[in-house]
């Protein structure tokens, strides 16, 4: 198992240091904007010259609270996130001048609702399938100019394609960056944990200076990439290579990330909206840009589209590109679309890729950690 480095910063920590950082930047006047999902064109937010904020989604700690208003039977994500806004225990939300949702399911959709009336949500209508992919694209590409619309009109100002086109090409050059750590996980043997991988993606919204985010992550990758070289290199690691896959992996990172390398395994790929998924695709710079935007944002591989053939067409690419011996999918409990596709994921990885598949169906809480430490081990082991 790779050691986390000696300047490790926990999740937790880059939280907190990022609640200060963005007080002091409201403080300053800074346009502040929250996001959930990945499917937000956080260019436009940049073109305005706001600062798009993660909003808090992945503790046990406030879904008591979002409960008395929230279904108990309702993805612990969603919970999270309204329970945050309501206690108003997550500065993120505080800060925000409003906040952007999408229709990426129907729990988040109607969640939304109630979210409103705290503090203004904007909802982006994402169709629920790539085809006709002609309407498609001009369905969202119509979502986002309106997003466009909203931002000018809530802050009293215009933005031009101009400054929308240098936001892409600033968020390509992050994407870069995220991609070329991310395919650390390539290495043979691995140089770096998949724990930190995910947590250092996780935690690089709280660093709301983009041009920051790409230095720390080209610094890291440099940092693995020497560390690889004069020391892993040509060493041989009998420990099995994981993928996972499927939901949002922040709210049980411990539970399931650490506990997959403590007993033996070794994560090289992250393949959530959190890890490779949302970067390996690049905005066109040139061109119409609201098109260019909507092209790449529609194909993120999320289970929400259907039907989702691109998704198994990225996870076969990247099973063979960081030589996977096992996949393991995690999936939030009362989160249809994912726990609906994992059986396609199975028969994918299993039929057509010939390799080991785990599904763990989970929550935020701890009650089920004996059990998904017991399961993953009994995994690990028959990879060995």
């Amino acid at each position: 198992m790779q050691k986390l480095p000696d300047n490790f910063e926990t999740y937790d920590e880059a939280r907190q240091r990022g609640f200060l950082a963005l007080k002091e930047l409201k403080d300053q006047g800074r346009r502040v904007v929250g996001v959930f999902c990945s499917y937000v064109p956080t260019e436009l937010i940049y073109a305005a010259n706001a600062i798009p904020v993660g909003l808090c989604a992945s503790s046990e700690e406030p879904i008591p609270a979002g409960e008395t208003r929230l279904p108990r039977n309702l993805c612990p994500l969603i919970k999270a996130s309204y329970g945050f806004a309501l206690t108003e225990k997550c500065p993120y939300f505080y800060f925000s001048d409003f906040v952007i949702g999408e229709t990426t399911c129907d729990g988040k959709k109607k969640m939304f609702e109630l979210m409103n009336e705290l503090k203004e949500t904007f909802v982006m209508s994402l169709p629920n399938s790539r085809e006709p992919r002609e309407a498609a694209v001009a369905a969202w590409r119509s979502e986002i100019i309106r997003l466009k619309e909203k931002l000018e009109d809530f802050y009293n100002i215009t933005i031009t394609e101009d400054q929308i086109r240098e936001a892409i090409k600033l968020k390509n050059k992050e994407r870069v960056a995220f991609q070329t750590y991310l395919e650390l996980g390539k290495l043979v043997p691995p140089a770096l944990s998949g724990y930190e991988m995910g947590t250092k993606m996780d935690a690089s919204a709280f660093t709301f200076d983009i041009n920051d985010r790409i230095q720390s992550f080209d610094t890291r990758t440099a940092e693995v990439q020497h560390y690889w070289e004069t020391e892993r290199k040509g060493k041989f690691s009998d420990r099995p290579r994981i993928m996972v896959t499927g939901c949002p992996n922040g709210g049980v990172r411990d539970k399931l990330l650490k506990t997959i390398e403590e007993l033996g395994g070794d994560i090289v790929l992250i393949d959530t909206c959190g890890g490779i998924r949302t970067q390996m695709q690049k905005v066109e710079e040139s061109g119409d840009v609201y098109t260019a935007l909507a092209e790449k944002y529609i194909d993120i591989t999320c289970s929400v589209m259907s039907p989702n053939k691109p998704r198994f067409d990225m996870m076969g690419t990247l099973m063979d590109e960081f030589q996977v011996d096992g996949v393991i999918e995690v999936i939030l409990q009362a989160c249809h679309t994912f726990n609906v596709e994992s059986y396609n994921v199975k028969r994918f990885v299993t039929e057509q890729k010939g390799v080991p598949y785990l599904s763990l169906e989970t929550d935020y809480s701890q009650a089920d950690k004996g059990q998904i430490a017991t399961r993953i081990g009994a995994f690990l082991e028959m990879l060995s």
